[in-house]
């Protein structure tokens, strides 16, 4: 059996990378013998470090002779059908399903986060590829109620992202450990934001007041040295000693410190998902519906939008102080709310073999 991977993936982004982790191991576990080819900005690195094949998405003549040599094409995880971050993502990443299809190779949407969709045609585009799909999965009720909306009817189920089926129980960071804290520790993760004056301020004040009161505060930089250089931003407007994490760990490095930490304040989407898998509980601030959708599901806060302005550093102070103030109920709501996500997340992959195995014996 082999099959494509297709997703934001050989970008330095943690989150996007951990999502492949997730699904490489989730379909290795099912299926040991499978065979798969990861289409990626930076294939050499990709196939090393994942010890899968990798080819490079951008040659179109790569991309459609892997696929045709493959049982079929998964598409995701991640937000990869939205045109909020640029106009290439819907026509690149519908335009590989396409071929695809074109190919009479069957189609697996895993467990993506859709929209927002804004443009007409971009809407026209989805619906299309879509509905030819074999198995349509998505990550939140939102994305389920956005592809119905704009006309998608094929069958739609909701799963868990694939971040949550790791077990991240083994994993340790060397450096974290280094640093020997002996306070609560409040790990942060931030990125860059065009409008994103009020917020920085509010949140360096914020976490000023925190580092007053005896904690520790570390950044966690998701999205390479992107994130690092934020990261370092918000620091620039502080006063108390900070923390900022290497930006070129490892995710299981990564994972750990968000896991060992006490209370996460994040705007990445993963960081949120990185914390539910360690159990940490988090306040939230949002860029994005995707941000929402997921504390909602785990019962996590959302302090508010990182361009509104019906949030505070004091906001942030209590929302914190009040997760460490009743730290076992919090820890053990969010303990019953991952559970069943956990168990569930690798069932997808299950989902996509189980196919891939009936179109190959001729079987509905």
């Amino acid at each position: 059996m082999r099959v494509v991977l297709s997703g934001y993936y050989g970008f330095d982004n943690v989150g996007d990378e951990a999502i492949l982790y997730a699904i490489i191991h989730s379909l290795k576990e099912y299926q040991p013998n499978i065979e798969i080819v990861v289409l990626s900005n930076k294939p050499e690195k990709t196939a090393q470090t994942y010890r899968v094949k990798a080819v490079n998405r951008w040659s179109l003549k790569e991309v459609r002779a892997t696929i045709k040599s493959s049982d079929g094409l998964i598409s995701g995880g991640g937000s990869l059908l939205q045109d909020e971050t640029g106009f290439k993502s819907i026509p690149y990443y519908a335009g590989v399903i396409k071929i695809a299809q074109q190919l009479k190779k069957p189609v697996f949407v895993y467990a993506q986060g859709m929209g927002p969709i804004s443009n007409k045609l971009n809407q026209m585009i989805v619906k299309h590829v879509l509905n030819a799909v074999q198995l349509l999965t998505v990550r939140d009720q939102q994305s389920e109620q956005l592809l119905k909306k704009i006309g998608v009817a094929a069958d739609i189920q909701l799963v868990p992202d694939p971040v949550m089926g790791i077990d991240a129980s083994g994993f340790h960071s060397s450096w974290l450990q280094q640093q020997n804290f002996q306070r609560k520790v409040i790990t942060v993760s931030v990125r860059n934001w065009a409008n994103d004056n009020y917020a920085f301020q509010e949140i360096a004040s914020g976490l000023d007041k925190l580092a007053a009161k005896g904690h520790e505060i570390v950044f966690v930089p998701m999205h390479g040295i992107h994130d690092f250089k934020t990261s370092q931003s918000i620091e620039d407007l502080m006063t108390n000693n900070v923390y900022i994490a290497p930006h070129d760990s490892t995710i299981q490095e990564k994972m750990a410190i968000v896991k060992e930490s006490d209370v996460l304040f994040g705007m990445r989407l993963h960081a949120l998902i990185f914390a539910a898998v360690g159990t940490t509980p988090f306040v939230a601030l949002s860029y994005d519906p995707k941000i929402d959708s997921f504390a909602e599901i785990v019962n996590q806060p959302v302090l508010g939008h990182v361009e509104s302005k019906d949030w505070n550093a004091t906001g942030l102070v209590e929302a914190i102080e009040h997760i460490l103030s009743n730290y076992p109920d919090v820890h053990e709501k969010l303990e019953k709310e991952v559970a069943p996500l956990q168990k569930s997340a690798n069932a997808t992959a299950r989902a996509v073999i189980d196919s891939v195995t009936r179109l190959a014996a001729g079987t509905n």
